[in-house]
């Protein structure tokens, strides 16, 4: 095997962990989110503004990763 048979497996995992992590990071965020809340309910407008900002920043890792595999998948850099 050389590394030219390898890329679409490194690419697979560079989407999916990605894409795992992304879903996972946002919904504890989203649960933290719910959860103070439900405890605060005079904070929303600031807790709600803290949540996008993350769950944009963590989406953004997600789809940055996503655009890196696909730009591996087409190109191929590694091939000489």
């Amino acid at each position: 095997m050389n590394g030219f048979d390898l890329l679409p497996l490194g690419v697979s995992l560079l989407i999916g962990v990605a894409a795992f992590g992304s879903c996972i990071g946002i919904g504890i965020v989203g649960s933290k989110f719910l959860e103070g809340t439900a405890r605060q309910p005079e904070l929303v407008d600031t807790l709600q503004t803290k949540f996008f900002l993350i769950a944009g920043v963590t989406d953004g890792a997600f789809i940055i990763a996503t655009g890196i595999g696909l730009w591996f998948a087409t190109s191929n850099p590694f091939r000489g």
